[in-house]
């Protein structure tokens, strides 16, 4: 299974790079991980509700332009797992209104539909953006997110106390059709095929590439790609 995600955020690339590639600040925005510890070799381990894996940094390009790619492998053992193992890659390409930030990654699915995952990563895409373009931080927007599906419910369900169940359904379609407010994380705000590229690949292994991650049961884990040239962990 291939999923791709592109947004293009309005930040300086030193910003996006830093919150991509620290694993404490990217796990304050991505949705898919509770926390992301680096281990020895280039590796990364990631937990999100007791689940977790190990991830590793397979390679990286900068082109002329300013483009960077950057790919991993990953995979986990762990019975309720996403994802069981898979490759992928970030990669920024600067444009006169900003940097597309996209990803790519080929991965066997598990427990999760694809569309939930393709959800949660393009949801965190936007997430990022709104954190480095408004300065809201993580935890507000989902704040922000939480109390619109709140508000969003409530109205469906007075409009099914006092009108009965047709105009509830009305209510509920609105409510999903309705756009979220401009400083709430929407999925929906990013790409699921690039639009000037047919084909996203991942970059070419690096001179210094290393080797995918082994757990006990012979899977590697994580669940995105990272990107950066250092010998640290990078989480996608």
């Amino acid at each position: 299974m291939r999923l791709y995600i592109e947004i293009l955020i309005r930040a300086d690339m030193e910003a996006l790079w830093q919150a991509t590639q620290h694993p404490a600040r990217h796990e304050r925005w991505d949705l898919r991980f509770g926390s992301i510890k680096p281990l020895s070799g280039g590796r990364f381990r990631y937990s999100t509700l007791g689940i977790s894996g190990v991830g590793v940094h397979t390679g990286d390009r900068h082109a002329a332009g300013g483009t960077c790619t950057s790919a991993l492998r990953f995979g986990s053992d762990h019975p309720l797992s996403p994802i069981r193992a898979g490759s992928g890659y970030w990669r920024y390409l600067p444009t006169p209104a900003g940097i597309r930030f996209l990803t790519s990654y080929d991965y066997r699915p598990h427990v999760l539909p694809p569309r939930l995952m393709w959800w949660a990563t393009a949801w965190s895409f936007d997430r990022l953006r709104l954190w480095l373009e408004t300065g809201r931080s993580p935890v507000r927007t989902l704040l922000q997110a939480l109390a619109e599906a709140a508000t969003r419910t409530a109205a469906v369900a007075v409009a099914a106390w006092l009108l009965g169940p047709l105009p509830a359904l009305a209510a509920a379609a609105l409510a999903v059709a309705l756009p979220p407010l401009p400083g709430t994380p929407a999925a929906r705000r990013c790409l699921r095929h690039p639009i000037e590229h047919p084909r996203e690949r991942p970059c070419p292994r690096s001179s210094s590439a290393r080797s995918a991650p082994t757990s006990p049961a012979s899977t590697p884990s994580s669940s995105a790609a990272s990107a950066s040239g250092s010998t640290a962990a990078r989480p996608a």
